[in-house]
């Protein structure tokens, strides 16, 4: 009897789920997720787009708090590039990781408003924004939604100050890329060692942003997530 109910409760449950349409939204799901700060504690979090501080000049949507996510798989390969890292005195600073569908639906609306240039003179001051969407600059899909993507740079624990990279975070130009020649040979030396510090650890360098890896197996290659950071 105690089984006939059972089973009955199991029937009436998945009758429910299917007339009111609750079916599971894998973008909501967080299981296969950590913090970065929890799992490698010893790395910094400098998460832009929860001040201010970025191209938008507003906190994004998404952004609840200054906490970064990524997948387990992503979380363990940096960890050993963290290690590795602190072998030759420097820290990683994390200013992006894992970053929700609604901050790049916030990205899109952003860049769709030509008038709003608040921060032009700080991370696009050689581009009208209006070239930004065809540049590629922004996108509908980013592959930070899909969990295993980080935007880094490197902390110098003997100086008490960011690695020269010759290039800001998040700066829309040739200066960003990891092979432009413009920089000193100090400055490129730089990208080249964290490029190689990232790659030796199982992430791919992307052509167009220094500070900017993705997990080679990264473990959801089609989906694209949607839980707040918070």
């Amino acid at each position: 009897m105690k089984n006939s109910s059972f089973l009955a409760c199991i029937v009436l449950t998945c009758l429910i789920a299917l007339t009111t349409g609750m079916t599971p939204d894998p973008s909501l799901d967080k299981s296969d997720f950590v913090k970065i700060s929890d799992e490698i504690p010893e790395v910094m979090l400098e998460v832009r787009y929860y001040t201010t501080y970025n191209f938008v000049g507003d906190r994004i949507n998404g952004y609840n708090a200054p906490v970064s996510y990524i997948t387990k798989e992503a979380a363990a390969a940096l960890k050993i590039a963290s290690d590795n890292a602190l072998k030759d005195g420097y820290r990683i600073r994390i200013y992006d990781a894992y970053r929700p569908q609604d901050a790049v639906d916030h990205f899109k609306a952003w860049a769709k408003d030509i008038d709003d240039t608040r921060m032009k003179e700080y991370f696009y001051p050689d581009l009208d924004k209006s070239v930004l969407f065809k540049l590629g600059y922004i996108a509908s899909r980013s592959g930070h939604s899909r969990g295993s993507t980080v935007d880094l740079t490197l902390f110098d624990m003997s100086t008490g100050h960011n690695v020269d990279m010759g290039g800001t975070f998040d700066f829309f130009g040739e200066l960003s890329h990891p092979d432009y020649k413009g920089v000193t040979p100090e400055q490129y030396a730089n990208r080249m060692y964290l490029r190689k510090l990232m790659m030796d650890a199982g992430f791919r360098p992307y052509s167009e942003e220094w500070w900017h890896f993705t997990l080679v197996d990264e473990p959801f290659p089609d989906t694209y997530f949607n839980f707040p950071n918070e």
